[in-house]
């Protein structure tokens, strides 16, 4: 991989509640599991983790989600919504629907996949935890195929996921995505979820 590509917190940086904090990982086994983690210290709301490479990602039910080393975007946000627990799917729903934003041509499958076509591109997992006489913490996990090509996936998901380079036929910069996509996440939520 060209170390230019190689994603860098400082360029991600930035944005009224997420982005001010950026962490990239080189591997772990879940950007969910460590925000979840990090969500009991003094990280602020808004916070991301990024990862290079999940050796443990997962998606809706408990399906395994293939995160491909270096080829796509991986990250969680740490987020504490001003909404009931129970209104845990509006999140799943708002952030693929920034996502499919974001991307252009992309449809959003409810509640938590973006497809381009026939073909599954990106996904969310939100997971949600009550806290007592405080907000209610959320991490919301975003995984997108950027720059996967078709063997990067196990043969069983070759018909129905695909990438950004696939589609577009050209190799995605994906500090420039990764960058727009958490600019628009930020300016959404804090128009829908957020009392600043």
């Amino acid at each position: 991989m060209w170390a230019r590509d190689r994603l860098r917190a400082e360029k991600l940086r930035g944005g009224l509640v997420i982005g001010r904090a950026v962490i990239v990982l080189e591997e772990t086994g879940s950007t969910n599991d460590v925000v979840a983690q990090m969500a009991g210290g003094d990280w602020p709301e808004g916070l991301c983790v990024f990862a290079e490479h999940q050796t443990a990602a997962r998606g809706q039910h408990g399906n395994k989600w293939e995160a491909a080393a270096q080829k796509g975007l991986w990250f969680s946000i740490l987020l504490r919504p001003k909404i009931d627990i129970a209104e845990s799917p509006r999140l799943s729903e708002w952030a693929a629907g920034v996502i499919a934003e974001t991307i252009g041509d992309a449809t959003v499958k409810l509640p938590n996949d973006v497809y381009i076509g026939e073909h599954k591109v990106a996904g969310v997992l939100v997971e949600m935890r009550a806290q007592a006489g405080a907000p209610h913490v959320a991490v919301v996990g975003i995984g997108v195929n950027v720059n996967h090509v078709a063997e990067d996936f196990p043969e069983a998901l070759r018909e129905r996921a695909t990438s950004l380079a696939m589609i577009r036929r050209v190799r995605q910069d994906r500090h420039l995505l990764a960058r727009k996509l958490l600019q628009n996440l930020d300016r959404s939520y804090v128009e829908k979820f957020s009392v600043l």
